[in-house]
């Protein structure tokens, strides 16, 4: 009997584990990084002492919380690197990197934060960004890329497309989808109109 006291303990410190990512996880998407560490707590159903014993800030616990987006940046950088069209590949890593900030506020929160207390998500970002850079080289290259285009507008556009704020999550999808065309009309060197996504409704806080 006592020996099966350690494998429960260790079951149940897993399970609180996978409570506090999984509340932090749906707060921080909703709600952005504001979201104080009480209310995860509150939401997973532990105590404070048994979330600071897990993640001690809240930047680690956003970078493990972030892991896999983190993930599929990496994965979207790479195919858009694999592409054997540049510019094709630079139009994909745009359209699919502002979907996926557009699906959770509080990943584009953190991947624009300093976060020095995370030096591994720093890491991933850095990671991310650099390859982008090197992407948007090859596009240059072939022309289609605007020859000022700095990785600099990157973080501008995802600024932009962060600020959206829509009816619904899937409006909110929409929304940024719609941005990312706009956004990539201004990239090309000799910009030409194209179809847009359909329009989606935004939350202004008031009647139109």
């Amino acid at each position: 009997m006592t020996e099966r006291l350690p494998q429960i303990a260790r079951s149940d410190a897993l399970d609180n584990r996978e409570r506090i990512l999984d509340a932090a996880r749906v707060l921080f998407a909703t709600e952005g990084l504001d979201v104080t560490m009480r209310e995860v707590a509150r939401s997973a159903d532990v105590g404070p002492a048994t979330l600071y014993r897990h993640f001690p800030t809240k930047e680690i616990l956003a970078t493990e919380a972030f892991a896999d987006q983190m993930r599929v940046c990496h994965g979207v950088v790479h195919d858009g690197l694999e592409d054997p069209d540049p510019w094709r590949g630079f139009c994909s890593v745009i359209e699919k990197i502002c979907e996926l900030h557009a699906r959770d506020r509080g990943f584009t929160a953190a991947f624009m934060s300093a976060f020095p207390g995370a030096i591994d998500f720093a890491t991933d970002r850095d990671y991310a960004l650099k390859a982008i850079a090197e992407l948007a080289r090859r596009a240059k290259e072939t022309g289609k890329l605007r020859s000022d285009f700095v990785v600099d507008d990157l973080i501008l556009m995802l600024m932009a497309n962060g600020g959206i704020r829509a009816a619904s999550p899937a409006a909110q999808v929409a929304a940024s989808r719609r941005f990312a065309a706009f956004a990539i009309q201004a990239f090309r060197a000799a910009p030409k109109q194209t179809s847009l996504p359909p329009v989606a409704r935004l939350a202004l806080g008031r009647s139109l």
